[in-house]
């Protein structure tokens, strides 16, 4: 997470909504074990874009559309509030909110992109209308502040989200490979670093495990603790990742999970790149240290250095799906199909 943002985190309370709006917190009212899974995309589908979180430019809304239409082979329907402006965030929440809900009650958008991160999904999720969003499941992707997103919805609507590329990010040819795999092929694939210097891992714990796949951004992640849109963490495998934090930084919020009761919970740990996460100035534990100080103890199979995060090299994790994980490998492989 930026600095930026977290500057806004600490100035959030101080922020008022402009327009009340009743919030809309009911779950959707299925067995507690259901996990649904949405549709899978095909060429000439129709993606949505939004603005959920921080401002973005008529310039990148360009880029995207292009990007997606071309590298992708989808139709690209634009939120009505995309180029919106309210102080730091891309509109007010209440709109932003509305975007959401409106997108997934779209019939003729088949899925929904965020167009970049930033912070302000946190400000919109008791707005979101979980019964709606959970009676019309479709592709939800996304990483950084969307967290908050793709973490809400799983929990209360029960739908499979993605942690992957934002409609900004660069759509490479490792990157469009896993989504094209995932979300459109249906393939239950095996995610595997690519073998240079930006793929390289670290084993924390050797070892297999299973278990159903939660997380995102560590600083988002740790900002919901306590509120009611986090999924079970019962033998979960966690993935974190995280961008321009101290390491003392870092090992605040994980000691945040640690504290909540989150990493006794977990059979598995998978932490992705930590991009200019520096040590700081005063006298410091490296990133590896403060990794080992957590999740040591655990005795769970875990690893640093997966192709997860704020890199242009990324991965498709579907949120909710059962997968094994693979600490000596470094590989995450999904059990099952993400899509219908």
């Amino acid at each position: 997470m930026s600095i930026n943002r977290r500057q806004f985190i600490t100035t959030f309370g101080l922020a008022a909504l402009a327009t009340p709006i009743q919030p809309l917190i009911a779950q959707v009212k299925i067995a507690p074990n259901t996990i649904i899974k949405p549709p899978r995309l095909q060429v000439g589908d129709t993606v949505g874009l939004i603005s959920p979180a921080g401002i973005v430019e008529l310039k990148d809304v360009e880029e995207a559309k292009l990007a997606i239409e071309s590298q992708l082979g989808l139709k690209v329907k634009l939120g009505k509030h995309i180029l919106d402006r309210y102080g730091y965030l891309a509109g007010k929440d209440s709109d932003r909110a509305i975007e959401v809900n409106a997108m997934f009650a779209d019939k003729s958008v088949k899925a929904i992109i965020a167009m970049r991160g930033g912070w302000g999904c946190n400000r919109i999720l008791p707005l979101l209308d979980y019964i709606r969003i959970g009676s019309n499941p479709k592709i939800l992707m996304g990483y950084s502040d969307i967290t908050s997103l793709l973490l809400a919805i799983n929990a209360r609507s029960k739908i499979v989200t993605f942690h992957g590329p934002v409609a900004t990010s660069t759509w490479n040819e490792f990157a469009l490979s896993y989504v094209k795999r995932i979300l459109f092929n249906g393939e239950a694939v095996t995610m595997k670093n690519l073998d240079t210097e930006e793929g390289k891992m670290q084993v924390i714990t050797a070892g297999k495990a299973r278990g159903k796949l939660v997380g995102g951004n560590l600083s988002v992640l740790s900002a919901m603790i306590g509120s009611p849109y986090l999924p079970s963490w019962n033998k979960s495998i966690l993935f974190l990742e995280e961008v321009s934090e101290d390491v003392y930084r870092v090992d605040r919020m994980l000691t945040q999970l640690k504290n909540a009761g989150i990493l006794n919970q977990i059979a598995g740990f998978v932490f992705g790149q930590c991009t200019n996460c520096n040590l700081g100035d005063e006298p410091s534990f490296t990133l590896i240290q403060v990794l080992e100080h957590h999740i040591l103890p655990l005795g769970i199979p875990a690893w640093y250095g997966s192709m997860i995060g704020h890199i242009k090299n990324k991965f498709t994790l579907p949120v909710g799906i059962e997968v094994e994980i693979d600490a000596n490998a470094g590989t995450i492989k999904m059990l099952e199909s993400a899509v219908t």
